[in-house]
């Protein structure tokens, strides 16, 4: 299990976090603030959805027939040997 992953949860408290930030300097600035509305919000959160889905679904082995989630089976007990022999 790879631990050095970065959470998707993080990335999105990070973005959202720096747009506040933004926002509030732009406010205090006397700036016009980022105009975010709840429709803007929705279609931003649907389309990062669509595009980590996609990418997740793309990046993963999609193993559909016999022979290759037999071969998927047989790289894992190999990956277990491995790590065994460590």
């Amino acid at each position: 299990m790879n631990q050095n992953k970065i959470k998707t949860e993080t990335i999105i408290r990070t973005v959202v976090l720096a747009v506040a930030i933004i926002n509030q300097i732009l406010a205090i600035a006397g700036k016009d603030t980022l105009p975010l509305y709840e429709s803007d919000i929705a279609q931003f959160v649907s389309i990062f959805a669509l595009i980590c889905s996609t990418l997740w679904a793309w990046w993963k082995n999609n193993s559909f027939s016999h022979n290759a989630i037999k071969a998927d089976d047989y790289k894992q007990h190999l990956d277990e040997l491995e790590e065994m022999e460590k």
